[in-house]
């Protein structure tokens, strides 16, 4: 699935997102989404999640698409 559409990601899931100081890089940091910070329903560079630990970035891929609720 893809990080770009919003109706895909749910709270629970296991994603790879790229840290805004990671974005020149690319370097990827797994984490359980938390919350979802994008309202719209699309964005061309992935949906701005917060992780569980904190951590804010754009989800690049989804992992594990079975929420946890």
């Amino acid at each position: 699935m893809e990080g770009t559409i919003r109706a895909n990601i749910k709270p629970g899931m296991l994603v790879l997102i790229v840290l805004k100081k990671d974005q020149r890089t690319g370097t990827l940091t797994e984490g359980i989404v938390k919350n979802l910070l994008t309202s719209a329903p699309k964005h061309h560079r992935g949906i701005k999640v917060r992780l569980e630990d904190g951590q804010i970035g754009r989800v690049q891929k989804i992992l594990e698409d079975d929420a946890a609720f």
